[in-house]
């Protein structure tokens, strides 16, 4: 059986071989590369080694962060295909549901240009770390670097959640973007992401 792996392993490599604050670009890429060899991940093993908090709907502090959970959608029999465990950052939220951008929809190489573009959104503490993200609909509408984005916004319903919202802390943002954690129902992962890079060219016409 393959070894599972999960976000502290890598990390953990990173630091070993002196991957740190000191080069950013460099660390970013080292990161993505580690992730990308990964064949298997226990996703189920991932989110018990990884610390997690409810998602707080009664302020704005977690629009901007990046959330996995599992999920069930409402009226799944009709869907194309969905995913069981998104990788998301928050947009906003309502009621009963949220409005977030599910990572997993694009495929690696796209999804890294696309967060590349988010981090020039980032929002900063007084030690120089990235907290989270600037994050809205309006912004990701009107620049042009973020014109990828579409295919994967998705709303998702409060009452088909199964199971509590694990958060990713922004300095393992980039090996959560890289880990092969999408769970597609109704269709292969290289058939979501040709699907969403079919409906990113003919909007953009790239």
């Amino acid at each position: 059986m393959p070894t599972p792996y999960w976000f502290q392993t890598i990390a953990k490599r990173g630091r070993a071989v002196g991957i740190g604050k000191a080069d950013i670009d460099a660390a970013r890429a080292w990161y993505r590369e580690q992730a990308r060899k990964v064949r298997a991940v226990n996703v189920n093993r991932l989110v018990g080694e990884t610390p997690s908090r409810l998602f707080t709907r009664a302020d704005g502090t977690d629009v901007g962060s990046m959330l996995m959970f599992f999920y069930d959608p409402k009226g799944k029999d009709t869907l194309p295909y969905w995913d069981q465990f998104p990788l998301v950052f928050v947009i906003e939220y309502y009621r009963d549901h949220f409005l977030d951008l599910n990572l997993h929809y694009l495929p690696p190489g796209p999804r890294a240009n696309l967060m590349d573009a988010l981090y020039t959104i980032a929002q900063y503490d007084e030690k120089d770390q990235v907290t989270r993200l600037n994050l809205s609909y309006g912004v990701l509408k009107n620049a042009a670097r973020f014109n990828a984005f579409k295919p994967c916004v998705k709303s998702h319903l409060f009452g088909h959640m199964r199971s509590r919202f694990f958060y990713v802390p922004p300095r393992e943002w980039d090996m959560a973007l890289m880990l092969p954690t999408q769970r597609f129902v109704g269709g292969s992962a290289q058939k979501v992401w040709g699907q969403s890079m079919k409906s990113i060219k003919g909007r953009y016409g790239i």
